[in-house]
């Protein structure tokens, strides 16, 4: 596979997504400080991605490699409170996949985040709402009853199958 076209801006998005994941706090025993200094990361790179995408559209494998496009979609993904970023995002990652440029399981997991986000049903079921009787249960889905084909077509597993294996333990 040939590099990425824009290696500066691969390196900005791993590192943007690293201080990320680094000041994630929990959220049952971490202050309020931490918890907005980590909104504020979160709001920061997601206010990036929007400019990288007016520049660039999406950024995909061909402009910042495979783990570069991989962190920005961390980044839509984590952009819950810009649902203009996440809309747009969306967006542009269907053009990208349609071209072969970016992940279709990747777009299933933003497209669901964004709908739960706007309290919307959700299509592939991605989502988890809370736990209930020791499993996993999805925020609602459309269609629930064609969940696990709408996933397969997206190379995600079924949902059974991918919470066993995500399941803490």
């Amino acid at each position: 596979m040939s590099s990425p076209t824009h290696k500066a801006l691969a390196e900005e998005l791993i590192r943007r997504t690293d201080e990320d994941k680094a000041a994630q706090p929990n959220p049952f025993g971490d202050d309020a400080a931490k918890q907005l200094a980590h909104r504020r990361i979160t709001t920061d790179n997601a206010d990036r991605l929007a400019e990288i995408m007016d520049e660039h559209g999406w950024p995909t494998v061909a402009l910042v490699g495979a783990e570069g496009a991989r962190r920005a979609w961390l980044i839509a993904q984590h952009a819950d409170r810009q649902l203009d970023v996440q809309r747009r995002a969306v967006r542009l990652m269907e053009r990208a996949v349609a071209d072969g440029q970016a992940d279709a399981a990747q777009l299933a997991f933003l497209r669901d985040r964004m709908l739960t986000n706007e309290g919307r049903p959700q299509v592939y079921g991605t989502q988890i709402a809370g736990v209930e009787d020791g499993r996993p249960v999805p925020w609602p889905v459309e269609e629930p009853e064609r969940m696990d084909q709408r996933r397969a077509e997206v190379g995600i597993p079924p949902f059974a199958a991918y919470t066993a294996a995500h399941a803490p333990g």
